[in-house]
């Protein structure tokens, strides 16, 4: 570990894979190929090299999930079930290896429903799970599909958060162009829209205890959140919610810093939100771990909201204290 990294942080979007899941390069097409050969063979890899580079960026805890498109790319619905249940058993061999250092966020196949809360139940209650990641919509089905309730019910009856990390979209809008594609920014706007459908739908109103977390300092959100609540209060549509979209975020949604190392973007995060609504990620392997971790040592914020963001966020979310 090198001088100067401090190790007590918790990251919460860092991804593994099973080999069965592991994208194939339709999925991922907008990669550059070499980049791609350098992070694929990083996923499965849940031993002395992810312990290694969460050393080096002072990170004591990993969350990891299943990566995108991961089970929300799988057509079959039976396959999807099957390899929910694996990859949550690879990710529980993983975390009883290294019960200090790995905890997970379950898997499940929304296109059944049934199946996904009886997944979601075991994964909690059997394994030691903490939460659950959702990788996009499901064959056309987004989160606020009132078929999905019951798996709401139960993510506020465990009372554990539900991940909305991005998928493959389900329609691109006739604007996106492949050099925007995937992650440069296609996925970050199809994520924000899944999140404020959420909001506008009124799954919270219906679900008054559920929490969701989003990556990428908030797939741009928390900047956005003055205009949405200007022009949400011009629209003839505005009657899901009581109160403003603004307000139903900021009561309802955490953020991550996974995937943006940027002082200005985490400061306007803590004005728009408030730093007991952030936590720390690094998008691994995606993204720099170890760039990731000493920028937020360095980043000029005070002491107790670092501290915040590093860990006890998360901690308290989490209920890993």
């Amino acid at each position: 570990m090198k001088q100067g990294i401090n190790l007590n942080k918790i990251a919460l979007e860092e991804h593994f894979s099973i080999k069965a899941l592991l994208p194939t390069e339709d999925q991922v097409a907008f990669f550059d190929p070499q980049v791609l050969a350098q992070i694929e063979p990083l996923l499965p890899e849940l031993a002395e090299q992810r312990l290694s580079n969460m050393d080096k960026a002072g990170i004591a805890i990993s969350v990891l999930s299943q990566t995108a498109p991961g089970i929300q790319g799988v057509a079959s619905s039976h396959e999807a079930t099957e390899l929910a249940k694996s990859a949550n058993d690879a990710l529980f061999a993983a975390t009883q290896a290294q019960p200090n250092r790995f905890k997970g966020f379950a898997a499940v196949n929304l296109q059944n429903v049934e199946a996904a809360c009886n997944e979601l139940q075991r994964c909690i209650e059997e394994l030691g799970f903490v939460g659950l990641l959702i990788n996009g919509s499901t064959e056309g089905q987004y989160l606020d599909d009132p078929a999905v309730d019951p798996l709401w019910t139960l993510l506020e009856n465990l009372d554990v958060p539900l991940y909305l990390h991005p998928g493959i979209p389900t329609n691109q809008p006739s604007s996106m162009i492949e050099e925007l594609d995937g992650a440069t920014w296609g996925w970050s706007f199809d994520t924000a829209t899944h999140a404020l459908r959420l909001i506008v739908k009124g799954v919270f109103e219906r679900h008054p205890q559920a929490h969701v977390i989003l990556g990428h300092m908030g797939e741009n959100l928390p900047f956005y959140l003055w205009r949405l609540n200007s022009r949400y209060a011009t629209t003839r549509y505005r009657n899901s919610i009581p109160t403003t979209p603004a307000e139903v975020f900021r009561q309802h949604f955490f953020i991550t810093t996974s995937g943006v190392c940027d002082d200005s973007a985490l400061q306007c995060s803590i004005d728009s939100i408030g730093a007991e609504r952030i936590m720390f990620s690094t998008d691994y392997p995606y993204e720099e771990i170890e760039e990731a971790g000493r920028w937020l040592d360095q980043a000029p914020i005070d002491s107790t909201q670092k501290k915040q963001i590093a860990r006890s966020n998360a901690e308290q979310l989490l209920k890993l204290t």
